[in-house]
């Protein structure tokens, strides 16, 4: 029961992290770039290392090297792919370019939250500090995505009520996703190592194909420097958390 309370928490909270969106409409743009800048660039570092050092460094407690490489791989590949044709694209600007899609990104969306749910589940019936962990990487990607997502809701011409309203349903799909694996918990706990080096792989696409190419977006070296430094103090996060809990 310990262990569902947790996931419901983690889920709800990452439901609410839909919410984000509301707080852009009283920032003007150039405010809004700044915020988004620092974000993307913690969430980068803090992706990559928790990939990393947590999730693949896990998983090799549960399969040889050349296997936990070969679930990486293909975690990588399926997230590619899910982005790709089911256009679940990462916008950090509010500014994509619009297309007739909208609906289909908040399906995609709502997929894609859905398997995040199960993501955070199956980390719980390792540890309840690694679920904890896994669930603020998942929230750190999320924030700016989320402001990306209601910017181009309301850019293709929703409202901006409805915007908010119809990513918030999306959003909640992790709750549905974390109950879900909670109660096949019998098949998550035996699925768990091959979830994790999965679910880092989905990690590393995120950083490297949605996060990092944003970074380079920006032509300013003095903010090149500060995205820069906000990506290692991702790094230097999730590498600390590895060693306050493995004491």
């Amino acid at each position: 029961m310990e262990i569902l309370i947790w996931i419901i928490l983690m889920t709800v909270i990452d439901g609410l992290l839909a919410l984000v969106g509301v707080f852009s409409l009283w920032m003007n743009d150039r405010l809004l770039r700044k915020i988004l800048l620092i974000l993307v660039a913690f969430s980068a570092g803090a992706l990559l290392s928790g990939a990393l050092f947590h999730l693949t460094a896990e998983s090799f407690e549960n399969f040889s090297v050349m296997a936990v490489f070969i679930y990486i791989l293909a975690g990588f590949s399926l997230f590619f792919i899910m982005e790709k044709f089911l256009y679940w694209h990462h916008c950090h600007d509010g500014k994509c370019d619009v297309h007739p899609v909208s609906y289909l990104l908040l399906i995609g969306d709502g997929l894609h939250n859905f398997i995040d749910g199960v993501i955070i589940a199956a980390s719980f019936f390792v540890s309840v500090p690694f679920g904890i962990l896994t669930s603020f990487m998942i929230f750190g990607h999320e924030i700016p995505q989320e402001l990306g997502d209601f910017g181009v809701l309301v850019y293709s011409g929703m409202k901006k009520t409805k915007a908010l309203a119809y990513n918030f349903v999306s959003q909640l799909t992790a709750v549905l996703g974390g109950i879900a694996g909670y109660l096949l918990s019998s098949s998550v706990q035996a699925i768990v190592p091959f979830v994790l080096p999965f679910a880092a792989g989905g990690f590393i696409y995120i950083a490297a194909s949605d996060l990092v190419p944003e970074l380079h977006k920006e032509p300013k070296i003095s903010k090149s420097l500060l995205s820069f430094l906000f990506f290692i103090a991702g790094i230097l996060f999730m590498l600390g958390t590895k060693f306050i809990f493995e004491q």
